[in-house]
């Protein structure tokens, strides 16, 4: 892979390195991290597409796992994502026009509409939780079982709990 670069990396101050060190850019770890993400999401896509569910994208996953088994009103997925409930509507009705959700009455409150995945949208997160362990599979081939293990504890050393959450299109829009 090539190094990243960035248009002020000659701005950084603060650099006690050595000639030769191997020193990297601190702004290379969280694009790097970002781009390993991408890539398991456009590869899990692109498997998804040949599985019979080309239409999905990275944010309809998001809002599939908001809604979850026992389904969620659009107030609680928007706030789940991290979005406005207006968002989340929009978004519930792409999910509903595609087939992967679908809008109900609560049976704990009939005055209250809930949002459900359809035998579609379950479809597709079980599809998606098998091509993920395929994804992971093949860099442990790549990497090694141990690097990838010892990858993933690091990262869970690091990683505020509270960073482990579905609102990424609302924390990258700048809405939480």
């Amino acid at each position: 892979m090539s190094r990243m670069v960035n248009q002020v990396d000659h701005l950084a101050k603060g650099d006690a390195s050595a000639p030769g060190d191997d020193v990297r850019a601190g702004y290379e770890l969280p694009l790097l991290l970002f781009a390993g993400f991408r890539t398991l999401i456009d590869e899990l896509h692109a498997e998804l597409g040949r599985r019979g569910h080309p239409e999905l994208r990275p944010a309809h996953g998001f809002a599939m796992q908001a809604i979850g088994i026992d389904g969620a009103s659009a107030s609680d997925l928007g706030r789940r994502l991290g979005i406005s409930k207006q968002a989340a509507g929009k978004t519930v009705d792409r999910l509903v026009a595609l087939g992967y959700a679908e809008r109900a009455h609560d049976p704990a409150d009939t005055r209250r509409r809930i949002v459900r995945l359809t035998a579609r949208g379950v479809d597709a997160l079980a599809r998606s939780a098998e091509i993920f362990g395929r994804l992971r599979a093949n860099w442990c081939g790549e990497l090694g079982e141990g690097r990838v293990r010892a990858m993933e504890d690091d990262l869970r050393t690091v990683a505020a709990p509270v960073a482990y959450r579905l609102d990424a299109a609302g924390w990258l829009g700048g809405m939480n």
